[in-house]
């Protein structure tokens, strides 16, 4: 009970205490000295695996939260991301259950992963960052999975983030999916894929039962996504040395396999089952900015404009992009890099 009660203690004095400036933060060197940590940080009970990165100490920060659940983007980081490190301090976290932190703590065999403690911990670690660079707020970015995880953050504490920009951006369970298999759907058949149609008459429409029925249509979208949108560099996804050790590639595999299981459910009810943001509520204190690949065959373009056309919040905008799908490209990477500076910039200062 101490214990538990020192937690609490702990986060609530991260929620509300006014951060250092940054002259004086923890994590500041010198006002615009460059930051470099890579460390595991106490969130939620357990050492969860945090990298902070930029130029200047001085910048906002920009926590990532990324997709999978299972798919940390800490070992790409650099590659993708690394020319916004002159505007921007990056934070990579790996979640509970995901790379790092999935080799850190290895969950128990009947361990499983909840909405709630997966927004609670990323509240614990925006309060946490921004005490230590000596900030008022982040800015929160999501994508995929981390778009779901995103906007509950961005829903449960506004008083944490400057603004949210969402990209692939997941909705509804029900609707994602059932309009997914219809549009993956149709374009096998205008293809005349018949092994595609195949695997898609096997899993049968959705909602699905079996876990391995989302793999097999994702690989699916993944083909077709690949003939009309533009081809990511393929160094992107060579991981950086850190994370490309025999243990790292073992922690992010089986921390993938795991966060996915806990995603889709052994049938069909995990974190994934009980996703439905509108029922959330659709108004928002914070600025909610979105970025969507109109040939995105898993978060279909038209679930997120209807999504995006009911929200009220200070500033919105959705910006569609032609050549892109659901993982990300250069397109992607330049259309967030740009509403990032114009848009998302100028709200903190």
């Amino acid at each position: 009970m101490l214990k538990l009660l020192a937690v609490c203690v702990t986060s609530l004095f991260l929620l509300q205490a006014s951060p250092a400036s940054a002259h004086g933060a923890p994590g500041c060197a010198a006002p615009h000295a460059p930051v470099a940590e890579s460390s595991f940080v106490a969130i939620g009970g357990i050492a969860q695996w945090v990298t902070v990165k930029g130029d200047d100490c001085a910048n906002p920060l920009i926590l990532f939260i990324h997709g999978g659940p299972g798919n940390p983007l800490s070992p790409y980081s650099d590659a993708l991301y690394g020319a916004w490190a002159k505007d921007f301090t990056l934070v990579q976290w790996d979640q509970r259950g995901a790379g790092m932190t999935y080799g850190r703590n290895l969950p128990a065999p009947d361990a499983t992963l909840t909405m709630k403690q997966m927004s609670d911990d990323g509240a614990a670690l925006a309060a946490y960052l921004a005490h230590r660079f000596g900030k008022k707020k982040v800015i929160l970015w999501g994508s995929s999975w981390g778009s779901i995880l995103g906007v509950h953050m961005a829903k449960a504490h506004p008083e944490l983030f400057y603004a949210y920009v969402g990209t692939s951006q997941l909705v509804s369970y029900r609707e994602n999916q059932a309009l997914s298999y219809a549009r993956l759907r149709a374009v096998a058949q205008a293809a005349d894929d018949q092994a595609a149609l195949a695997v898609l008459d096997a899993v049968g429409t959705p909602p699905w039962t079996d876990p391995r029925s989302f793999g097999k249509v994702r690989r699916v979208i993944r083909k077709f996504e690949a003939r009309v949108t533009t081809a990511p560099p393929a160094k992107w996804w060579t991981p950086a040395p850190a994370y490309a050790t025999p243990k790292a590639q073992a922690d992010y595999e089986a921390g993938e396999d795991f966060s996915f299981l806990n995603f889709v459910g052994m049938k069909g009810d995990g974190l994934f089952s009980q996703v439905d943001l509108p029922a959330l509520g659709t108004d928002f204190a914070i600025p909610m900015f979105f970025v969507e690949g109109a040939q995105d065959l898993l978060a279909t373009p038209d679930v997120a404009q209807r999504y995006y056309a009911s929200l009220t919040a200070p500033q919105k905008d959705l910006v569609l992009l032609p050549h892109a799908g659901h993982d990300p490209n250069q397109d992607v990477i330049d259309a967030e890099y740009k509403l990032l500076k114009e848009r998302v910039l100028p709200l903190t200062r």
